[in-house]
């Protein structure tokens, strides 16, 4: 299930650290890492879902909204913590919205880049998850 989770942080005076590992903070092996950046305003990115893949998203910068559907419910969530990840699972609905100035999102994923993975037509989403 869909969730925010916290990352633990080290707090220093000289600055705070994070750290993100394989099947610890994140909840499996990392595969794929990517970041969302300079996206100009009243954009938005994603409008897919994956088939079998599963994404831990991170506002390493600035804030947005992720939006996730599930077929029937949507839900919407306002990252802006450097210190808090989204867990996406496979076959959920997502796209990102309302993205500050100067906004890095970093997505960690557990499989590698499949082009076949994706489905991006919204309708035949919701019939695929239909028939589960």
């Amino acid at each position: 299930m869909h969730r925010i989770f916290e990352i633990n942080k080290i707090p220093d005076e000289r600055g705070n650290l994070s750290v993100l590992q394989n099947n610890k903070e994140i909840p499996f092996e990392i595969k794929r890492v990517y970041w969302i950046y300079d996206v100009p305003g009243g954009e938005m990115r994603g409008g897919h879902a994956y088939k079998n893949l599963s994404e831990v998203i991170i506002a390493l910068s600035g804030s947005y909204d992720v939006v996730l559907h599930d077929g029937e419910k949507e839900y919407r969530y306002h990252l802006n913590r450097s210190y808090y990840g989204l867990y996406v699972p496979k076959m959920m609905w997502r796209y990102i919205e309302n993205f500050s100035t100067n906004s890095l999102a970093l997505i960690v994923a557990d499989d590698f880049y499949k082009p076949e993975e994706y489905i991006r037509d919204f309708d035949a989403f919701k019939e695929m998850q239909k028939k589960k």
